[in-house]
């Protein structure tokens, strides 16, 4: 069969690689059906050009992956539309973190034929086949659809997750234009750095009650796949910095001990991205990290309140996020600091001590800003919205109240939602003008050492 995949756009100058579809490519292709791409991430088609191409070409099916984002959703509803109005339009399949927790509401209002609910590797290659044979769509596990001869929602058994994930095959890299993926800048790479997006793993041993992963537990690469992957990446593409994509590489001290270890001894040569675990953030492990390579480990610290920390399920205190963090930034690697607004309880008062953590551990190394928590379907945060009665269902959620990843989606607090929004935007004000005051003062340093001193080694103002 021949399938056209999807990477939307996502209004990126440089695109991130699409990692999760990347993975589906080549298991399809693996399967003996052609794969082509569509880069409207890099081209920035407008839908129209999605139409007429599949007008004027002709596919067995077309396929998208989307998260639950409110940028995502709308841009699927347009993708969507386009598909339908095509006059050769292919069996159409969804997937990702957006439709799979609610799947129903997904295909009614895309059109779509099937939605993959969850990991897909296994899942499409199945699908394709009873496509390709008209075979009966509920023998596939996994996957959700509308039996159009009764109007009615069907959604099959749960597929088991595949445990053993190092034997899924490499993404399907020759498929994509990896000259422009390269030039993806993670987080402390330099300018001149060939960059990629890997996977350490699948899944995260903790349970935060905004997240909506709906896959249960954790599994990890072996080190000796992740560095054959790395290794053919260097010889293939000249890459010389990875970002681990994944929810979680530091999952344990054993684990990332041996991964690091491993990489020492093969000599790599490569520095990469992470993210990390605050209560594992030991000075050992973080000073055998960077000797590895790493750079950047993004945390996601959330809360600087130990009740609202239980709240949310985090599994970490003050105490372990402070030490954390300055055991990072003393073996010389940049930690990402994320913290959240407005969970179950949360007060003004909280709200300014995370703006106090941010400005003390503030490393200048990039903007942070706080966000208000949103309860993406999927996670235990969706589902107490509903049960209190502040949400109701997942159209309630993406037509009404997710608009902006930056606008308060569900109020779980006392605070009125003006009142709220009052405080995120002096908040980031504040956050904003240390960060531009710190540049600006980057900026006339790099200018007196070159006029005054005489620096001829600054390349100017480009």
């Amino acid at each position: 069969m021949k399938i056209l995949l999807i990477s939307y756009d996502n209004g990126s100058h440089i695109s991130y690689f699409p990692l999760g579809l990347a993975y589906i490519a080549s298991a399809c292709r693996n399967a003996g059906h052609e794969v082509v791409i569509y880069n409207q991430d890099i081209y920035h088609w407008p839908e129209e050009h999605l139409t007429k191409l599949l007008d004027n070409q002709k596919f067995d099916v077309v396929g998208i992956g989307v998260i639950g984002g409110y940028y995502q959703y709308r841009k699927l509803l347009k993708i969507s539309e386009a598909i339908n109005k095509s006059k050769q339009r292919p069996f159409y399949i969804m997937g990702g973190h957006g439709p799979s927790p609610e799947p129903e509401y997904f295909l009614r209002k895309t059109g779509a034929d099937v939605v993959v609910i969850g990991e897909g590797e296994l899942t499409i290659v199945e699908l394709l086949d009873a496509i390709s044979k008209s075979k009966d769509l509920s023998s596939v596990d996994g996957i959700a659809f509308i039996n159009q001869a009764k109007n009615e929602f069907v959604q099959t058994r749960k597929r088991e997750l595949l445990q053993d994930i190092n034997s899924i095959p490499f993404p399907a890299w020759d498929l994509f234009p990896m000259e422009h993926y390269a030039l993806f800048g993670s987080h402390s790479i330099k300018e001149k750095d060939r960059s990629m997006l890997m996977l350490s793993g699948r899944g995260c041993n903790f349970k935060c009650n905004f997240c909506y992963r709906m896959d249960k537990g954790l599994r990890i690469r072996s080190s000796e796949s992740i560095i054959a992957e790395i290794k053919e990446l260097q010889s293939r593409y000249f890459i010389t910095s990875i970002a681990f994509w994944d929810d979680l590489l530091m999952n344990s001290v054993e684990r990332v001990t041996d991964l690091c270890k491993k990489m020492l001894e093969v000599n790599l040569n490569i520095t990469w991205t992470c993210n990390g675990r605050l209560n594992y953030a030991k000075p050992e492990i973080l000073q055998l990290m960077r000797r590895a390579g790493c750079v950047f480990i993004n945390y996601g610290i959330e809360s600087m309140d130990d009740a609202i920390l239980k709240v949310m399920g985090k599994a970490l205190t003050v105490k372990q996020i402070t030490e954390g963090v300055e055991n990072t930034l003393a073996a010389g690697v940049s930690p990402g600091l994320n913290i959240i607004f407005g969970n179950i309880g949360e007060t003004a008062e909280i709200l300014q001590k995370g703006v106090e953590f941010l400005l003390k551990y503030d490393n200048h190394a990039q903007l942070r800003t706080i966000r208000p928590v949103t309860p993406y379907p999927g996670s235990p945060l969706y589902d107490y919205a509903i049960q209190k009665g502040l949400l109701d269902g997942p159209e309630d959620f993406y037509e009404k109240k997710h608009v902006n990843s930056d606008l308060l989606s569900i109020n779980f607090t006392d605070i009125p939602d003006k009142e709220i929004h009052r405080l995120l935007f002096e908040a980031n004000k504040t956050l904003i003008d240390r960060y531009y005051s710190d540049q600006k003062k980057r900026m006339v340093e790099s200018a007196r050492k070159l006029y005054i001193d005489g620096d001829a080694s600054f390349r100017g103002f480009r």
